[in-house]
């Protein structure tokens, strides 16, 4: 098939076994990129026959750009643990329809699940990632959060990845906190600079799009509570932000 999966990976037994099956199904070898883990991620991994390299996290960019060059093929399918293809995109790969045009990168909808439930409301669908491409060209970002894959010359095509990324509303809020301080680092790192205003400015302008303009409201506390969710991330990382501006003025 000349595809290459490629997974970055810490604490994922629950999923990597899934993963690294599904991606069986349209790559002819799959490649982890593990962070250490503590659990029994690694001997799964190798159990399902992965090859298993070990690094440090080096952010969300920088790893999957580590994993790459361990990649045989040049055509990549970089899924997270908890990413499956639906049948739609399995169909797409397998027929090989990427081949078609000179493309060198593919954005998949991904549909968001909370446990077992489809969050099509509140901005979370259709929630465009590029998870395929040629490594020739196209590559991730060095991005430590929400890397994007530069690309020069990518199609979105209407076929999906399923990601099951979360059981619970605390899972989601646990890992918005842990994502709003990495994005105000970088954000920071980067030069940019802010009013006291903007936390307040940025959050009320999340709320407003995701609970009416993405029709949270018409999904009951889910919608609500989601569009709380993103005002949260949105304030937490200009907060943040504001506060490394301030120390750093000391």
């Amino acid at each position: 098939m000349e595809i290459s999966g490629l997974i970055i990976t810490f604490n994922e037994e629950k999923n990597i076994g899934k993963c690294i099956d599904a991606l069986l199904k349209v790559c002819d070898e799959v490649i982890i990129v593990d962070s250490f883990s503590k659990d029994r991620t690694v001997e799964i991994a190798k159990e399902k026959g992965a090859i298993v390299i070990e690094q440090a996290y080096l952010g969300d960019g920088p790893q999957r750009a580590y994993g790459l060059p361990y990649c045989k093929n040049d055509w990549v399918l970089n899924l997270d643990a908890d990413e499956f293809l639906d049948k739609d995109a399995e169909e797409f790969i397998l027929s090989k329809k990427y081949l078609e045009g000179n493309y060198d990168a593919f954005s998949f909808r991904v549909k968001n699940f909370l446990a077992d439930k489809l969050i099509d409301f509140s901005g979370w669908y259709p929630d465009h990632k590029v998870r395929f491409f040629n490594k020739q060209t196209a590559y991730p970002s060095d991005a430590v959060i929400h890397q994007k894959i530069i690309t020069q010359n990518e199609k979105k095509v209407a076929v999906h990845i399923l990601h099951y990324g979360w059981d619970s509303l605390d899972q989601i809020i646990a890992k918005k906190n842990m994502y709003s301080g990495w994005h105000a680092q970088q954000l920071y790192d980067k030069g940019k600079r802010i009013t006291v205003f903007k936390p307040v400015i940025n959050a009320t302008v999340a709320f407003v799009r995701c609970y009416f303009f993405k029709k949270g409201i018409f999904n009951g506390m889910d919608g609500l509570s989601l569009a709380v969710i993103q005002a949260f991330f949105s304030y937490a990382k200009y907060a943040k932000l504001l506060r490394h501006q301030n120390e750093n003025k000391k």
